[in-house]
């Protein structure tokens, strides 16, 4: 039957809820009075009027706030807002968020400074500029109502919506046409934490209802009249290349329109580039997919065909008899001092490729004509899709444009639209001029996926005075595409090469392996695979000398305020001990990541025939500052769920050049009923210096979990998966 039907996720859950044996979902919704986002945040109409880019005012009062951040789970459609209102002093339930206009932002002298949304970076980097931008907006309605009431600016009160100055009063309304004709002397200064009213409250998150109803719309949701579908496969070998296909075996098949193919571009290797492959575009994605899998491809696999696991294991127990390039050393001959023998100890720890595994696959939609572009997809800067359509089409960024929408997961790498899907289906709509709907399966998404990149290390330390280190050195070997070093804030050498504890003689290496596999940045990247390594081998040096681990930490820090700051709460909340009875263990990490400086303790039990159930994790943190208690906990909980997903079932499974555990039912992530009970605890600083939330809670979990199992089976977990261990005691 030609027949199409289309089911929202409203209707899903209502029909799920309501069968017999089926799910029923139950949420709690906090807080009454809250600013609004619209499901469809990119299309609510914002009739008041501009005072600067950021923000326009109804005559009702709504302050409409435009954010050039996307919403990925992160929260920027809620901190963003409050940061504004902050400064700007309206009340909170008058505050309305829409996505900003990138065709505006990158043709108008970039107004917004900065669109990407990585690194834990929103608040942390760029609060100084979005605050102002209220600060600036306030600032102009007291100079516009000063003139009319013909009293100096500094006379004018401006709270609450409310502009007021002796027996003259007025809503900021009034004045907003008025205000964006004022030009400041200079920008005012932003508030002082001390200062704040709004920042710090623990307030809901705007776009949470519309998640828990399933009234939010992604990028997988657009749909535009005369819109087609492709689906794509790519040469499963990255940069392998397409040797023949045989399209008159299924062109005749219902609904099939067309088929395109894909070139890799000689030097072209970046994460939104082009690999060798087909689509297959048809009146329905369902119809395309199973043309393009019942159509005959060959390929070529090139010269990488027979890289596996075990050929990138081999060439690291290789390099770690050769000597790497030195990332960081302090003090002198560290090596040679452990080689000289006395009380020494060493260890080898691996962490796998491993992918992002978004629960929105990769996706994009575009449509072509000759006056417009318009995409939807799902990337980590709401301005890349634009950039990267101009780039690949020739064509000017005047004529595009971004309608950004949530995304169900980013997680690095610049989001799903970052990789090459954005380009396809730039390529088959301008081909076709229709609207193009490109989505990856599952095992083409896993496939080519930018992943987190392999790491194997090798740790060694002498131990001197006190059982204390005296020399420690580590040699890492990485597989990177083209051998690149960093993926992130100094990935390589992240959490090990810059490790806080004081031991006077140290020397790190590593070695940059190239592979044609791309990789790229992961949640918490370098720390990520770093935590799980540096931080046990810290509870070994501690065990060796019969430390307590927690102590270790303490007197190996000390005079480092921030990680004692972490260390003494962890102290204080967690009860840590190593003493429990078999089977039953606690550990510990913790791990700086994106300036923050973050610890867990998990409790775990193990059965004697190696069942692992997490049944506790605390995560403590130190950012300096927090502007919204319940999103940060929110942020440390997911952080830590990733993680764990990753370090306790994830990995890929790398043979014949190619992944092989494609699908969730062979890459294995955590369910539900397996996330621990999480606590988050605080301890911050708040001396002047800024963290990072989004990414912090996940590093220092995996290693506090690997250390807990010791206790409870004496076993030393010393790569990933977890799951893959034989955990059982007797």
């Amino acid at each position: 039957m030609n027949m199409q039907t289309k089911i929202s996720r409203r209707t899903m859950i209502r029909t799920m809820a309501g069968a017999g044996g089926g799910m029923i979902l139950g949420f709690h919704l906090p807080g009454a009075s809250a600013g609004v986002v619209a499901p469809e945040p990119w299309t609510t109409p914002t009739d008041g009027a501009e005072i600067n880019a950021w923000l326009t005012i109804d005559l009702d009062g709504t302050v409409t706030i435009r954010v050039p951040h996307t919403e990925q789970g992160q929260g920027a459609l809620t901190s963003v807002p409050t940061m504004i209102a902050e400064e700007l002093d309206v009340p909170w339930e008058n505050v309305r968020a829409v996505f900003a206009d990138m065709n505006r932002h990158l043709n108008q002298g970039q107004e917004y400074k900065v669109t990407t949304t990585h690194g834990s970076q929103v608040v942390r980097l760029q609060h100084p500029h979005i605050m102002q931008a209220g600060a600036s907006a306030r600032e102009r309605l007291k100079a516009a109502a000063a003139i009319v009431w013909n009293v100096d600016p500094s006379q004018v009160t401006a709270k609450q919506g409310v502009l007021s100055s002796g027996s003259n009063q007025a809503s900021y309304a009034d004045f907003v046409t008025a205000a964006a004709e004022v030009q400041l002397a200079q920008e005012p200064t932003i508030k002082t934490p001390d200062q704040w009213w709004l920042m710090g409250k623990p307030l809901p998150r705007m776009e949470i209802p519309h998640k828990v109803n399933g009234s939010a719309q992604y990028s997988i949701d657009t749909r535009l009249d005369g819109m087609v579908y492709a689906a794509v496969k790519c040469c499963p070998v990255p940069w392998g290349k397409v040797k023949s296909y045989d399209f008159d075996a299924v062109r005749n098949r219902p609904g099939i329109i067309d088929l395109v193919e894909f070139h890799a571009l000689e030097g072209k290797t970046f994460t939104s580039d082009m690999q060798n492959g087909v689509a297959i575009v048809a009146d329905s994605w369902y119809r395309a997919k199973t043309a393009l899998d019942l159509m005959p491809i060959e390929w070529d696999y090139g010269p990488n065909a027979n890289v596996s696991n075990e050929t990138q294991a081999a060439e690291a127990q290789r390099l770690f008899g050769v000597e790497g390039d030195v990332s960081n050393e302090i003090g002198s001959d560290a090596l040679g001092r452990i080689n000289q023998g006395g009380n020494t100890l060493s260890a080898q720890y691996h962490r796998p490729y491993e992918t992002h595994a978004r629960m929105e696959p990769i996706n994009a939609t575009v449509s072509v004509t000759d006056e417009r572009i318009d995409v939807w997809s799902p990337t980590q800067d709401q301005a890349a899709p634009l950039r990267i359509i101009s780039d690949h089409l020739g064509r000017d960024t005047k004529e595009i444009f971004v309608h950004t929408a949530f995304l169900g997961g980013a997680f690095g790498g610049n989001g799903g639209g970052a990789t090459a899907v954005t380009k396809q289906a730039a390529e088959i709509s301008n081909r076709l001029r229709r609207p193009v709907k490109v989505i990856w399966t599952r095992e083409e998404d896993i496939t080519h996926d930018k992943q987190r990149p392999p790491v194997y290390t090798e740790l060694k330390a002498s131990l001197g005075e006190r059982g204390l280190p005296e020399a420690f050195f580590s040699r890492a070997v990485w597989f990177t595409h083209e051998g690149v070093a960093n993926h992130g804030p100094a990935t390589a050498d992240y959490s090990i090469g810059t490790m806080p504890y004081l031991v006077p003689n140290r020397r790190h290496e590593r070695h940059n392996v190239a592979t044609h596999l791309p990789t790229a940045t992961h949640r918490g990247p370098g720390a990520n695979q770093n935590g799980f390594i540096i931080e046990q081998f810290v509870d070994e040096m501690a065990l060796a000398a019969d430390w307590d681990p927690l102590e270790w930490r303490l007197e190996m820090t000390k005079g480092l305020e921030p990680w004692q700051r972490v260390l003494l709460k962890m102290k204080e909340v967690c009860g840590f001990r190593t003493d429990l009875p078999k089977g039953q263990g606690m550990g510990i990490a913790v791990v700086e990541d994106h300036n923050s400086y973050c610890g867990a303790c998990a409790t775990v039990s193990v059965s004697q025939r190696g069942q692992l159930t997490i049944d506790k994790l605390d995560i403590i943190i130190n950012s300096g500052y927090l502007i919204n208690e319940l999103n940060a906990s929110e942020q440390l909980e997911g952080a830590a769920c990733w993680e764990l997903s990753h370090a306790l079932y994830g990995g890929l499974d790398l043979e014949n050049g190619q992944f092989t555990n494609t699908n969730f039912d062979s890459y294995h992530l955590m369910r539900m009923p397996q996330m621990p009970s999480a606590n988050c605890y605080f301890a911050l600083s708040e001396d002047g210096w800024w963290g990072g939330m989004g990414e912090p809670g996940g590093p220092p979990t995996p290693a506090a979990v690997a250390n807990a199992i010791y206790f409870a089976t004496g076993k030393r977990v010393r790569s990933t998966p977890i799951n893959q261990h034989d955990l059982s005691w007797s």
